[in-house]
């Protein structure tokens, strides 16, 4: 299976509606591209011929939007195998999901929180390790961006870092989601921060998102990255590190040479943090 390299590691999302764009990029344009499963799994023809070409050509991670690890259903079995198999055809290096349920009897086809509880905890930790075990990898869960957080018992930093423990499996931070929910939720999100476990850290997600008030922000994903973001993300690489970094955008499609240039800008700050860390480590030896 590939690796990607942790010293400048940025991504892009394959999206159908930039393939054209994706199959003429030159090679080492970006570090590795993001699938969602559920969208490709036994899609062929030309489709499917060009998501085989573009992994042969850039490493593969995989973001699952389906598995609903909060929902009360049973896992979907089915899914699970299938998104074992496509994970080990293209080589996915990094798989996550969200930290939400998307199904209540039928999809919802959205990401609806959980309830901040004790008894969720164990619930989405239970349904974490079926999925590791399944799938035969560690996996990440992504925080995801709410608007209601029905049942908070526990803030939502204590439920994270709960389920991370119960579960022994890592996070996905959307720095987006961070910022969003920490405007609309009113708390400070350098604090929030400050309590995620450094060693739980596989991978950063960034986005645009739309401001539609002062203290109400919605994750679009349609956007350019907004500048608390970036340096939000400057933030999360000096406490822990620079990670892969995946560019989210799902729609409102620039010129691919746009979003390049934001990857170019994830590249130029993964640079300047992993030269720190260099030297820092050299002064301590």
């Amino acid at each position: 299976m590939r690796t990607l390299d942790s010293t400048t590691t940025a991504g892009l999302g394959l999206r159908r509606g930039l393939l054209p764009e994706l199959l003429a990029m030159k090679h080492g344009a970006v570090d590795f591209l993001e699938v969602a499963p559920d969208n490709w799994i036994g899609v062929g023809g030309r489709f499917g011929e060009q998501l085989a070409q573009l992994a042969a050509r850039f490493p593969i991670s995989a973001h699952g939007l389906s598995l609903s690890l909060g929902g009360v259903e049973p896992l979907d079995m089915d899914l699970l195998r299938r998104t074992r198999e496509f994970n080990e055809r293209h080589g996915v290096v990094l798989y996550s999901e969200h930290l939400s349920y998307t199904s209540d009897d039928g999809q919802l086809y959205d990401l609806m929180p959980i309830p901040f509880t004790d008894e969720a905890v164990k619930h989405v930790a239970s349904r974490i390790r079926q999925v590791q075990d399944v799938l035969g990898r560690r996996i990440a869960v992504e925080n995801v961006s709410y608007y209601a957080a029905p049942f908070q018992a526990l803030a939502e930093v204590d439920f994270i870092n709960a389920v991370l423990a119960e579960a022994d499996t890592d996070l996905l931070l959307d720095v987006n989601n961070l910022y969003v929910n920490a405007i609309n939720h009113g708390y400070d999100a350098e604090s929030f921060l400050a309590r995620l476990p450094a060693d739980r850290i596989a991978q950063y997600h960034i986005a645009g998102h739309f401001d539609e008030d002062i203290d109400l922000k919605v994750d679009t994903h349609g956007a350019p990255v907004k500048a608390d973001v970036w340096t939000l993300l400057e933030s999360a690489y000096r406490r822990f590190g620079v990670k892969p970094t995946l560019l989210e955008r799902d729609f409102n499609f620039p010129p691919l040479a746009e979003l390049l240039t934001e990857t170019g800008r994830i590249r130029s700050i993964q640079t300047i943090y992993h030269d720190r860390a260099r030297l820092k480590a050299l002064s301590h030896a």
